[in-house]
């Protein structure tokens, strides 16, 4: 049986025009803190985690809250379109692209609005206490 027709994702979030492209959003259970270095940039008990097959079986994606930034990230004049969540802006850190937001996300993805994720090559992402 093909990856994209297992049981457990038969509640996924599918692209329309490619079923096989689609998306697990699941609630993270524990604290999360992601931090640049020593500075920390969030700390969520309400981060959403993002499992998503496309073109390959992507790494899980951590998503938190605009609420549990602590400090302001700026905006790049840059986006980018992805048919199962919706248009991406994107955050910087000190005028470096360190993540991206999905301020208005299509109707199926619309529980991630508003929750920055970042790249994991540029932060540190601590789960737990």
């Amino acid at each position: 049986m093909p990856a994209a027709e297992h049981p457990h994702l038969q509640a996924a979030i599918r692209n329309p025009d490619n079923p096989a492209h689609l998306m697990v959003i699941k609630d993270v259970p524990r604290r999360i803190r992601i931090y640049s270095g020593e500075l920390l940039l969030a700390d969520s008990s309400n981060a959403l985690r993002v499992l998503e097959i496309g073109k390959s079986f992507y790494d899980p994606v951590i998503y938190v809250p605009e609420t549990g930034l602590k400090i302001h990230l700026g905006t790049l004049d840059k986006s980018t379109h992805c048919p199962i969540k919706g248009d991406a802006s994107y955050a910087a850190l000190e005028d470096r692209e360190i993540g991206w937001v999905y301020r208005t996300p299509i109707e199926m993805a619309r529980r991630l609005a508003g929750h920055y994720a970042f790249w994991p090559e540029k932060v540190r992402v601590v789960e737990g206490d």
